[in-house]
C-alpha cells in the first residue's frame, strides 16, 4: 500500500476498519488514511495526502496548481488554500479542508506535475483572479514568463482573459498592464508597483549595463538610465554565503564606477506602506535631476 490511501483500497487489500482507526493512520481527509501524521503542513504534502481520493477528471487548481509550478504564494498571514476543480459534467470532491470548483465545460488542460494532476498555469493564473490582491497577481505572472524557461507567455496570458472574462472589475487585464518580463521575485514585483503608485518614473527590467567598450557589467533589476539610477532589492537579513556575499560587493562597485547611483533596498524598507523604499528611489532619483511631477 501506498503511504496514503482511501479506506475502499485499504478494505480491498484486507486491512481491517478497526486498525485504520489505530494509531498507526492518520485521517488528513474524510475517506484518506496515511501512514504516520502529516510531518510537513506544506500545500505540497496536504495534495499529496488528497491525491488518492482524487476521481477521473479532477485535478488540482487555483493557487494549488501554482504552487506545484513554482509561483510565489501571497505572504504570511495568507494561507494557500487546497483548491480541486472538475470540468462538467464531472463533479468536484466535496470535503473538509479542500475547495471544490465545478468549472465550464471546456476541454481539459491539466498535466501531471511531479505526481500532481494540476491545471495548466494559464488556467490557473486566471482562477486566482478572485482570491489575491492585486500586487499578488501580478508578481504570479511575473513569475510564469519570466526565467531561462517561461512557462507561459504573456499573450496566452491575455487571451485566456478574453476568452474566458475578466474578474473583480477588470482586476486581470489591470494586472496584465504592469506585468515585466525579467522580474527576479515577488518582492522585486511590490517594489516596483510601489514606486509606479508613487509617480516615480517608469523603470527598465533586468536591463543590462555595459561599460564605455561594450563589456558586460551587470543585469539591473530596476534601471532608470536617463538618470544612471539603479534600485534593487535585496532579501537577504545578512550574508550567509560569504563568497556569494564578496562577488556582489564588487559587483556594486563596478556598478557605481560607471557613474550610476545603485541604491539597495532590504526587507524591513518594505514594511507597512512601504514609504521607506520609496523614499530611498525617490531621493537617489531627485539627486540624479529628476524633477518630481514631470
Amino acid at each position: 500500500m501506498p503511504r496514503s490511501f482511501t479506506v475502499a483500497q485499504a478494505r480491498a487489500a484486507g486491512i481491517p476498519r478497526g486498525q485504520l482507526r489505530g494509531a498507526s493512520f492518520s485521517a488528513p481527509f474524510h475517506g484518506v488514511r496515511l501512514r504516520g501524521p502529516i510531518a510537513d503542513r506544506s500545500l505540497y504534502e496536504r495534495a499529496l495526502a488528497l491525491l488518492p481520493r482524487l476521481s477521473d477528471g479532477q485535478f488540482f487548481s487555483h493557487e494549488t496548481a501554482l504552487f506545484a509550478y513554482g509561483a510565489p504564494m501571497p505572504e504570511w498571514p495568507y494561507r494557500p488554500g487546497l483548491h480541486v476543480s472538475a470540468y462538467r459534467p464531472a463533479r468536484e470532491p466535496r470535503t473538509r479542508g479542500v475547495s471544490g470548483h465545478r468549472l465550464q465545460t471546456r476541454a481539459p488542460a491539466f498535466e501531471t506535475l511531479d505526481g500532481l494532476p494540476v491545471e495548466s498555469p494559464v488556467r490557473a493564473w486566471r482562477q486566482i483572479g478572485r482570491l489575491w490582491n492585486y500586487g499578488d497577481i501580478v508578481a504570479a505572472a511575473d513569475f510564469l514568463i519570466s526565467g531561462a524557461a517561461p512557462l507561459v507567455t504573456a499573450e496566452a496570458l491575455r487571451n485566456e482573459v478574453v476568452t474566458m472574462g475578466d474578474v473583480r472589475g477588470g482586476i486581470l487585464m489591470r494586472a496584465l498592464s504592469d506585468v515585466r518580463y525579467g522580474v527576479r521575485s515577488p518582492r522585486e514585483t511590490r517594489l516596483r508597483l510601489l514606486l509606479r503608485d508613487a509617480e516615480l518614473p517608469e523603470p527598465e527590467v533586468a536591463w543590462n549595463l555595459f561599460d564605455e567598450r561594450g563589456t558586460f557589467v551587470a543585469e539591473l533589476d530596476l534601471a532608470f538610465p536617463r538618470y544612471r539610477v539603479a534600485v534593487e532589492y535585496d532579501g537577504r537579513v545578512h550574508a550567509e554565503d560569504a563568497a556569494q556575499f564578496a562577488r556582489d560587493a564588487d559587483r556594486w562597485a563596478a556598478i557605481r564606477r560607471l557613474g550610476w547611483d545603485h541604491q539597495r533596498v532590504l526587507s524591513h524598507h518594505l514594511l507597512g506602506a512601504g514609504a521607506a523604499a520609496v523614499a530611498i528611489a525617490r531621493d537617489a532619483l531627485i539627486r540624479a535631476g529628476w524633477t518630481p511631477g514631470r
